[in-house]
């Protein structure tokens, strides 16, 4: 395996269908969705939340998720995307910045929520492990489109990347860390964790806000931990802040608001 990272050239094109291009980034955003979709529904099913109400809420929170993560990246790149504004519908180049879909997320959640009487901590927590296992997917196809990799590694798992992918400062190497592949395990990794704290919430019947709000957390504060550290090998650009990449600015205020809800939440009285 090591070998394979270590020779192999990604295409970001998986086939030609006439004048069509199928990219293997697009069929990992897809993967990811289907597969979040099919956790979710088993997850909403044991949550006593009705399918047509799931249905409904992943359609917007497609829509909104994706556009929300799109408007993220453009903000971080606005720059770029001031001189290139038609690559800015460009998704298929990559593009989404998973912070911008969490918030996006949090405010579909909140809405659907409210409009069909649902509790949005269940909601939320429902959601949770479909999304990581989403993440954990569709990572991969930053790796056909040679994007989002790390410092310049002599590691046997080091990717190459093409002269053309390489940025400026950093051209004359030609092996990076696969940061695709260490986010991807870790997503994978947090996936499986709330999948057994769902299990015993289920088994246990512990349907209440603290419970819910938990489950939440056990995707927030992991992902955001690994993000905040992963960014310390990630070269692609983005604002900084007092020495900080912006995506580790924004795990910090993940990580700080959902310990704090957690803490109020812990002295409230269980409520079914």
């Amino acid at each position: 395996m090591f070998d394979f990272f270590h020779t192999f050239i990604p295409d970001p094109i998986l086939i030609f269908i006439g004048p069509f291009a199928v990219h293997w980034y697009g069929l990992f955003i897809v993967s990811g969705i289907l597969a979040a979709t099919v956790v979710t529904f088993k997850l909403a099913e044991k949550h006593d939340i009705r399918k047509d109400t799931v249905i409904d809420m992943i359609f917007y929170l497609i829509v909104g998720g994706i556009a929300g993560a799109r408007l993220y990246h453009i903000f971080l790149e606005f720059s770029y995307y001031l001189k290139n504004p038609l690559n800015i519908f460009k998704l298929w180049q990559g593009g989404l910045a998973i912070h911008g879909g969490i918030i996006a997320g949090v405010v579909v959640i909140y809405l659907l929520a409210k409009k069909y009487k649902i509790n949005p901590w269940r909601m939320a927590a429902v959601f949770a492990p479909g999304l990581a296992l989403a993440q954990a997917i569709g990572r991969w196809g930053n790796y056909f489109n040679q994007e989002i990799y790390g410092l310049p590694t002599a590691l046997p798992w080091g990717i190459p990347i093409e002269p053309t992918n390489r940025i400026a400062e950093y051209f004359k190497f030609e092996y990076f860390h696969p940061t695709f592949l260490y986010e991807s395990i870790g997503n994978f990794l947090i996936f499986l964790i709330l999948i057994a704290g769902h299990s015993y919430v289920i088994k246990n019947k512990k349907f209440n806000d603290y419970s819910y709000l938990l489950l939440l957390v056990f995707y927030l504060v992991p992902y955001s931990i690994l993000r905040f550290t992963l960014e310390f090998i990630r070269i692609d650009r983005t604002p900084e802040l007092f020495g900080l990449r912006w995506p580790q600015i924004a795990s910090l205020v993940i990580i700080s608001v959902s310990v704090i809800f957690l803490y109020k939440m812990r002295t409230k009285p269980a409520a079914s």
